[in-house]
């Protein structure tokens, strides 16, 4: 939403850039998701979604030094991306919890 005032030139570039990274956060989540039965396809999926997160943030670095994105408002965005990098992290390196075992193996 807030890239609408990027500068014409930037809509199809530097805005595109920051929604498919956004979106594909959440996209390799959810593939992630589907995957709990392999520990590590889960991984790896949390691991492109981390990647992903890394990469929003670094439109985000770009857009404010273009003076597109206001300095505080990019920071709070930032924030919430390196929250969602941690638990990112917590899973992959704890992923037990979330995995799908066989019946016969969770007594």
């Amino acid at each position: 939403k807030n890239s609408k005032s990027f500068p014409s030139e930037e809509k199809f570039s530097l805005t595109s850039q920051i929604r498919d990274a956004s979106r594909s956060v959440t996209a390799q989540i959810a593939e992630g998701w589907r995957k709990r039965r392999y520990e590590a396809s889960f991984v790896s999926k949390l691991n492109d979604a981390e990647g992903e997160a890394a990469e929003a943030q670094s439109w985000i670095e770009h857009a404010v030094k273009c003076e597109y994105l206001a300095r505080d408002h990019a920071a709070k965005l930032f924030h919430q991306y390196d929250l969602i990098i941690g638990k990112l992290v917590t899973m992959q390196n704890n992923p037990e919890p979330w995995l799908l075992t066989p019946r016969h193996k969770r007594l």
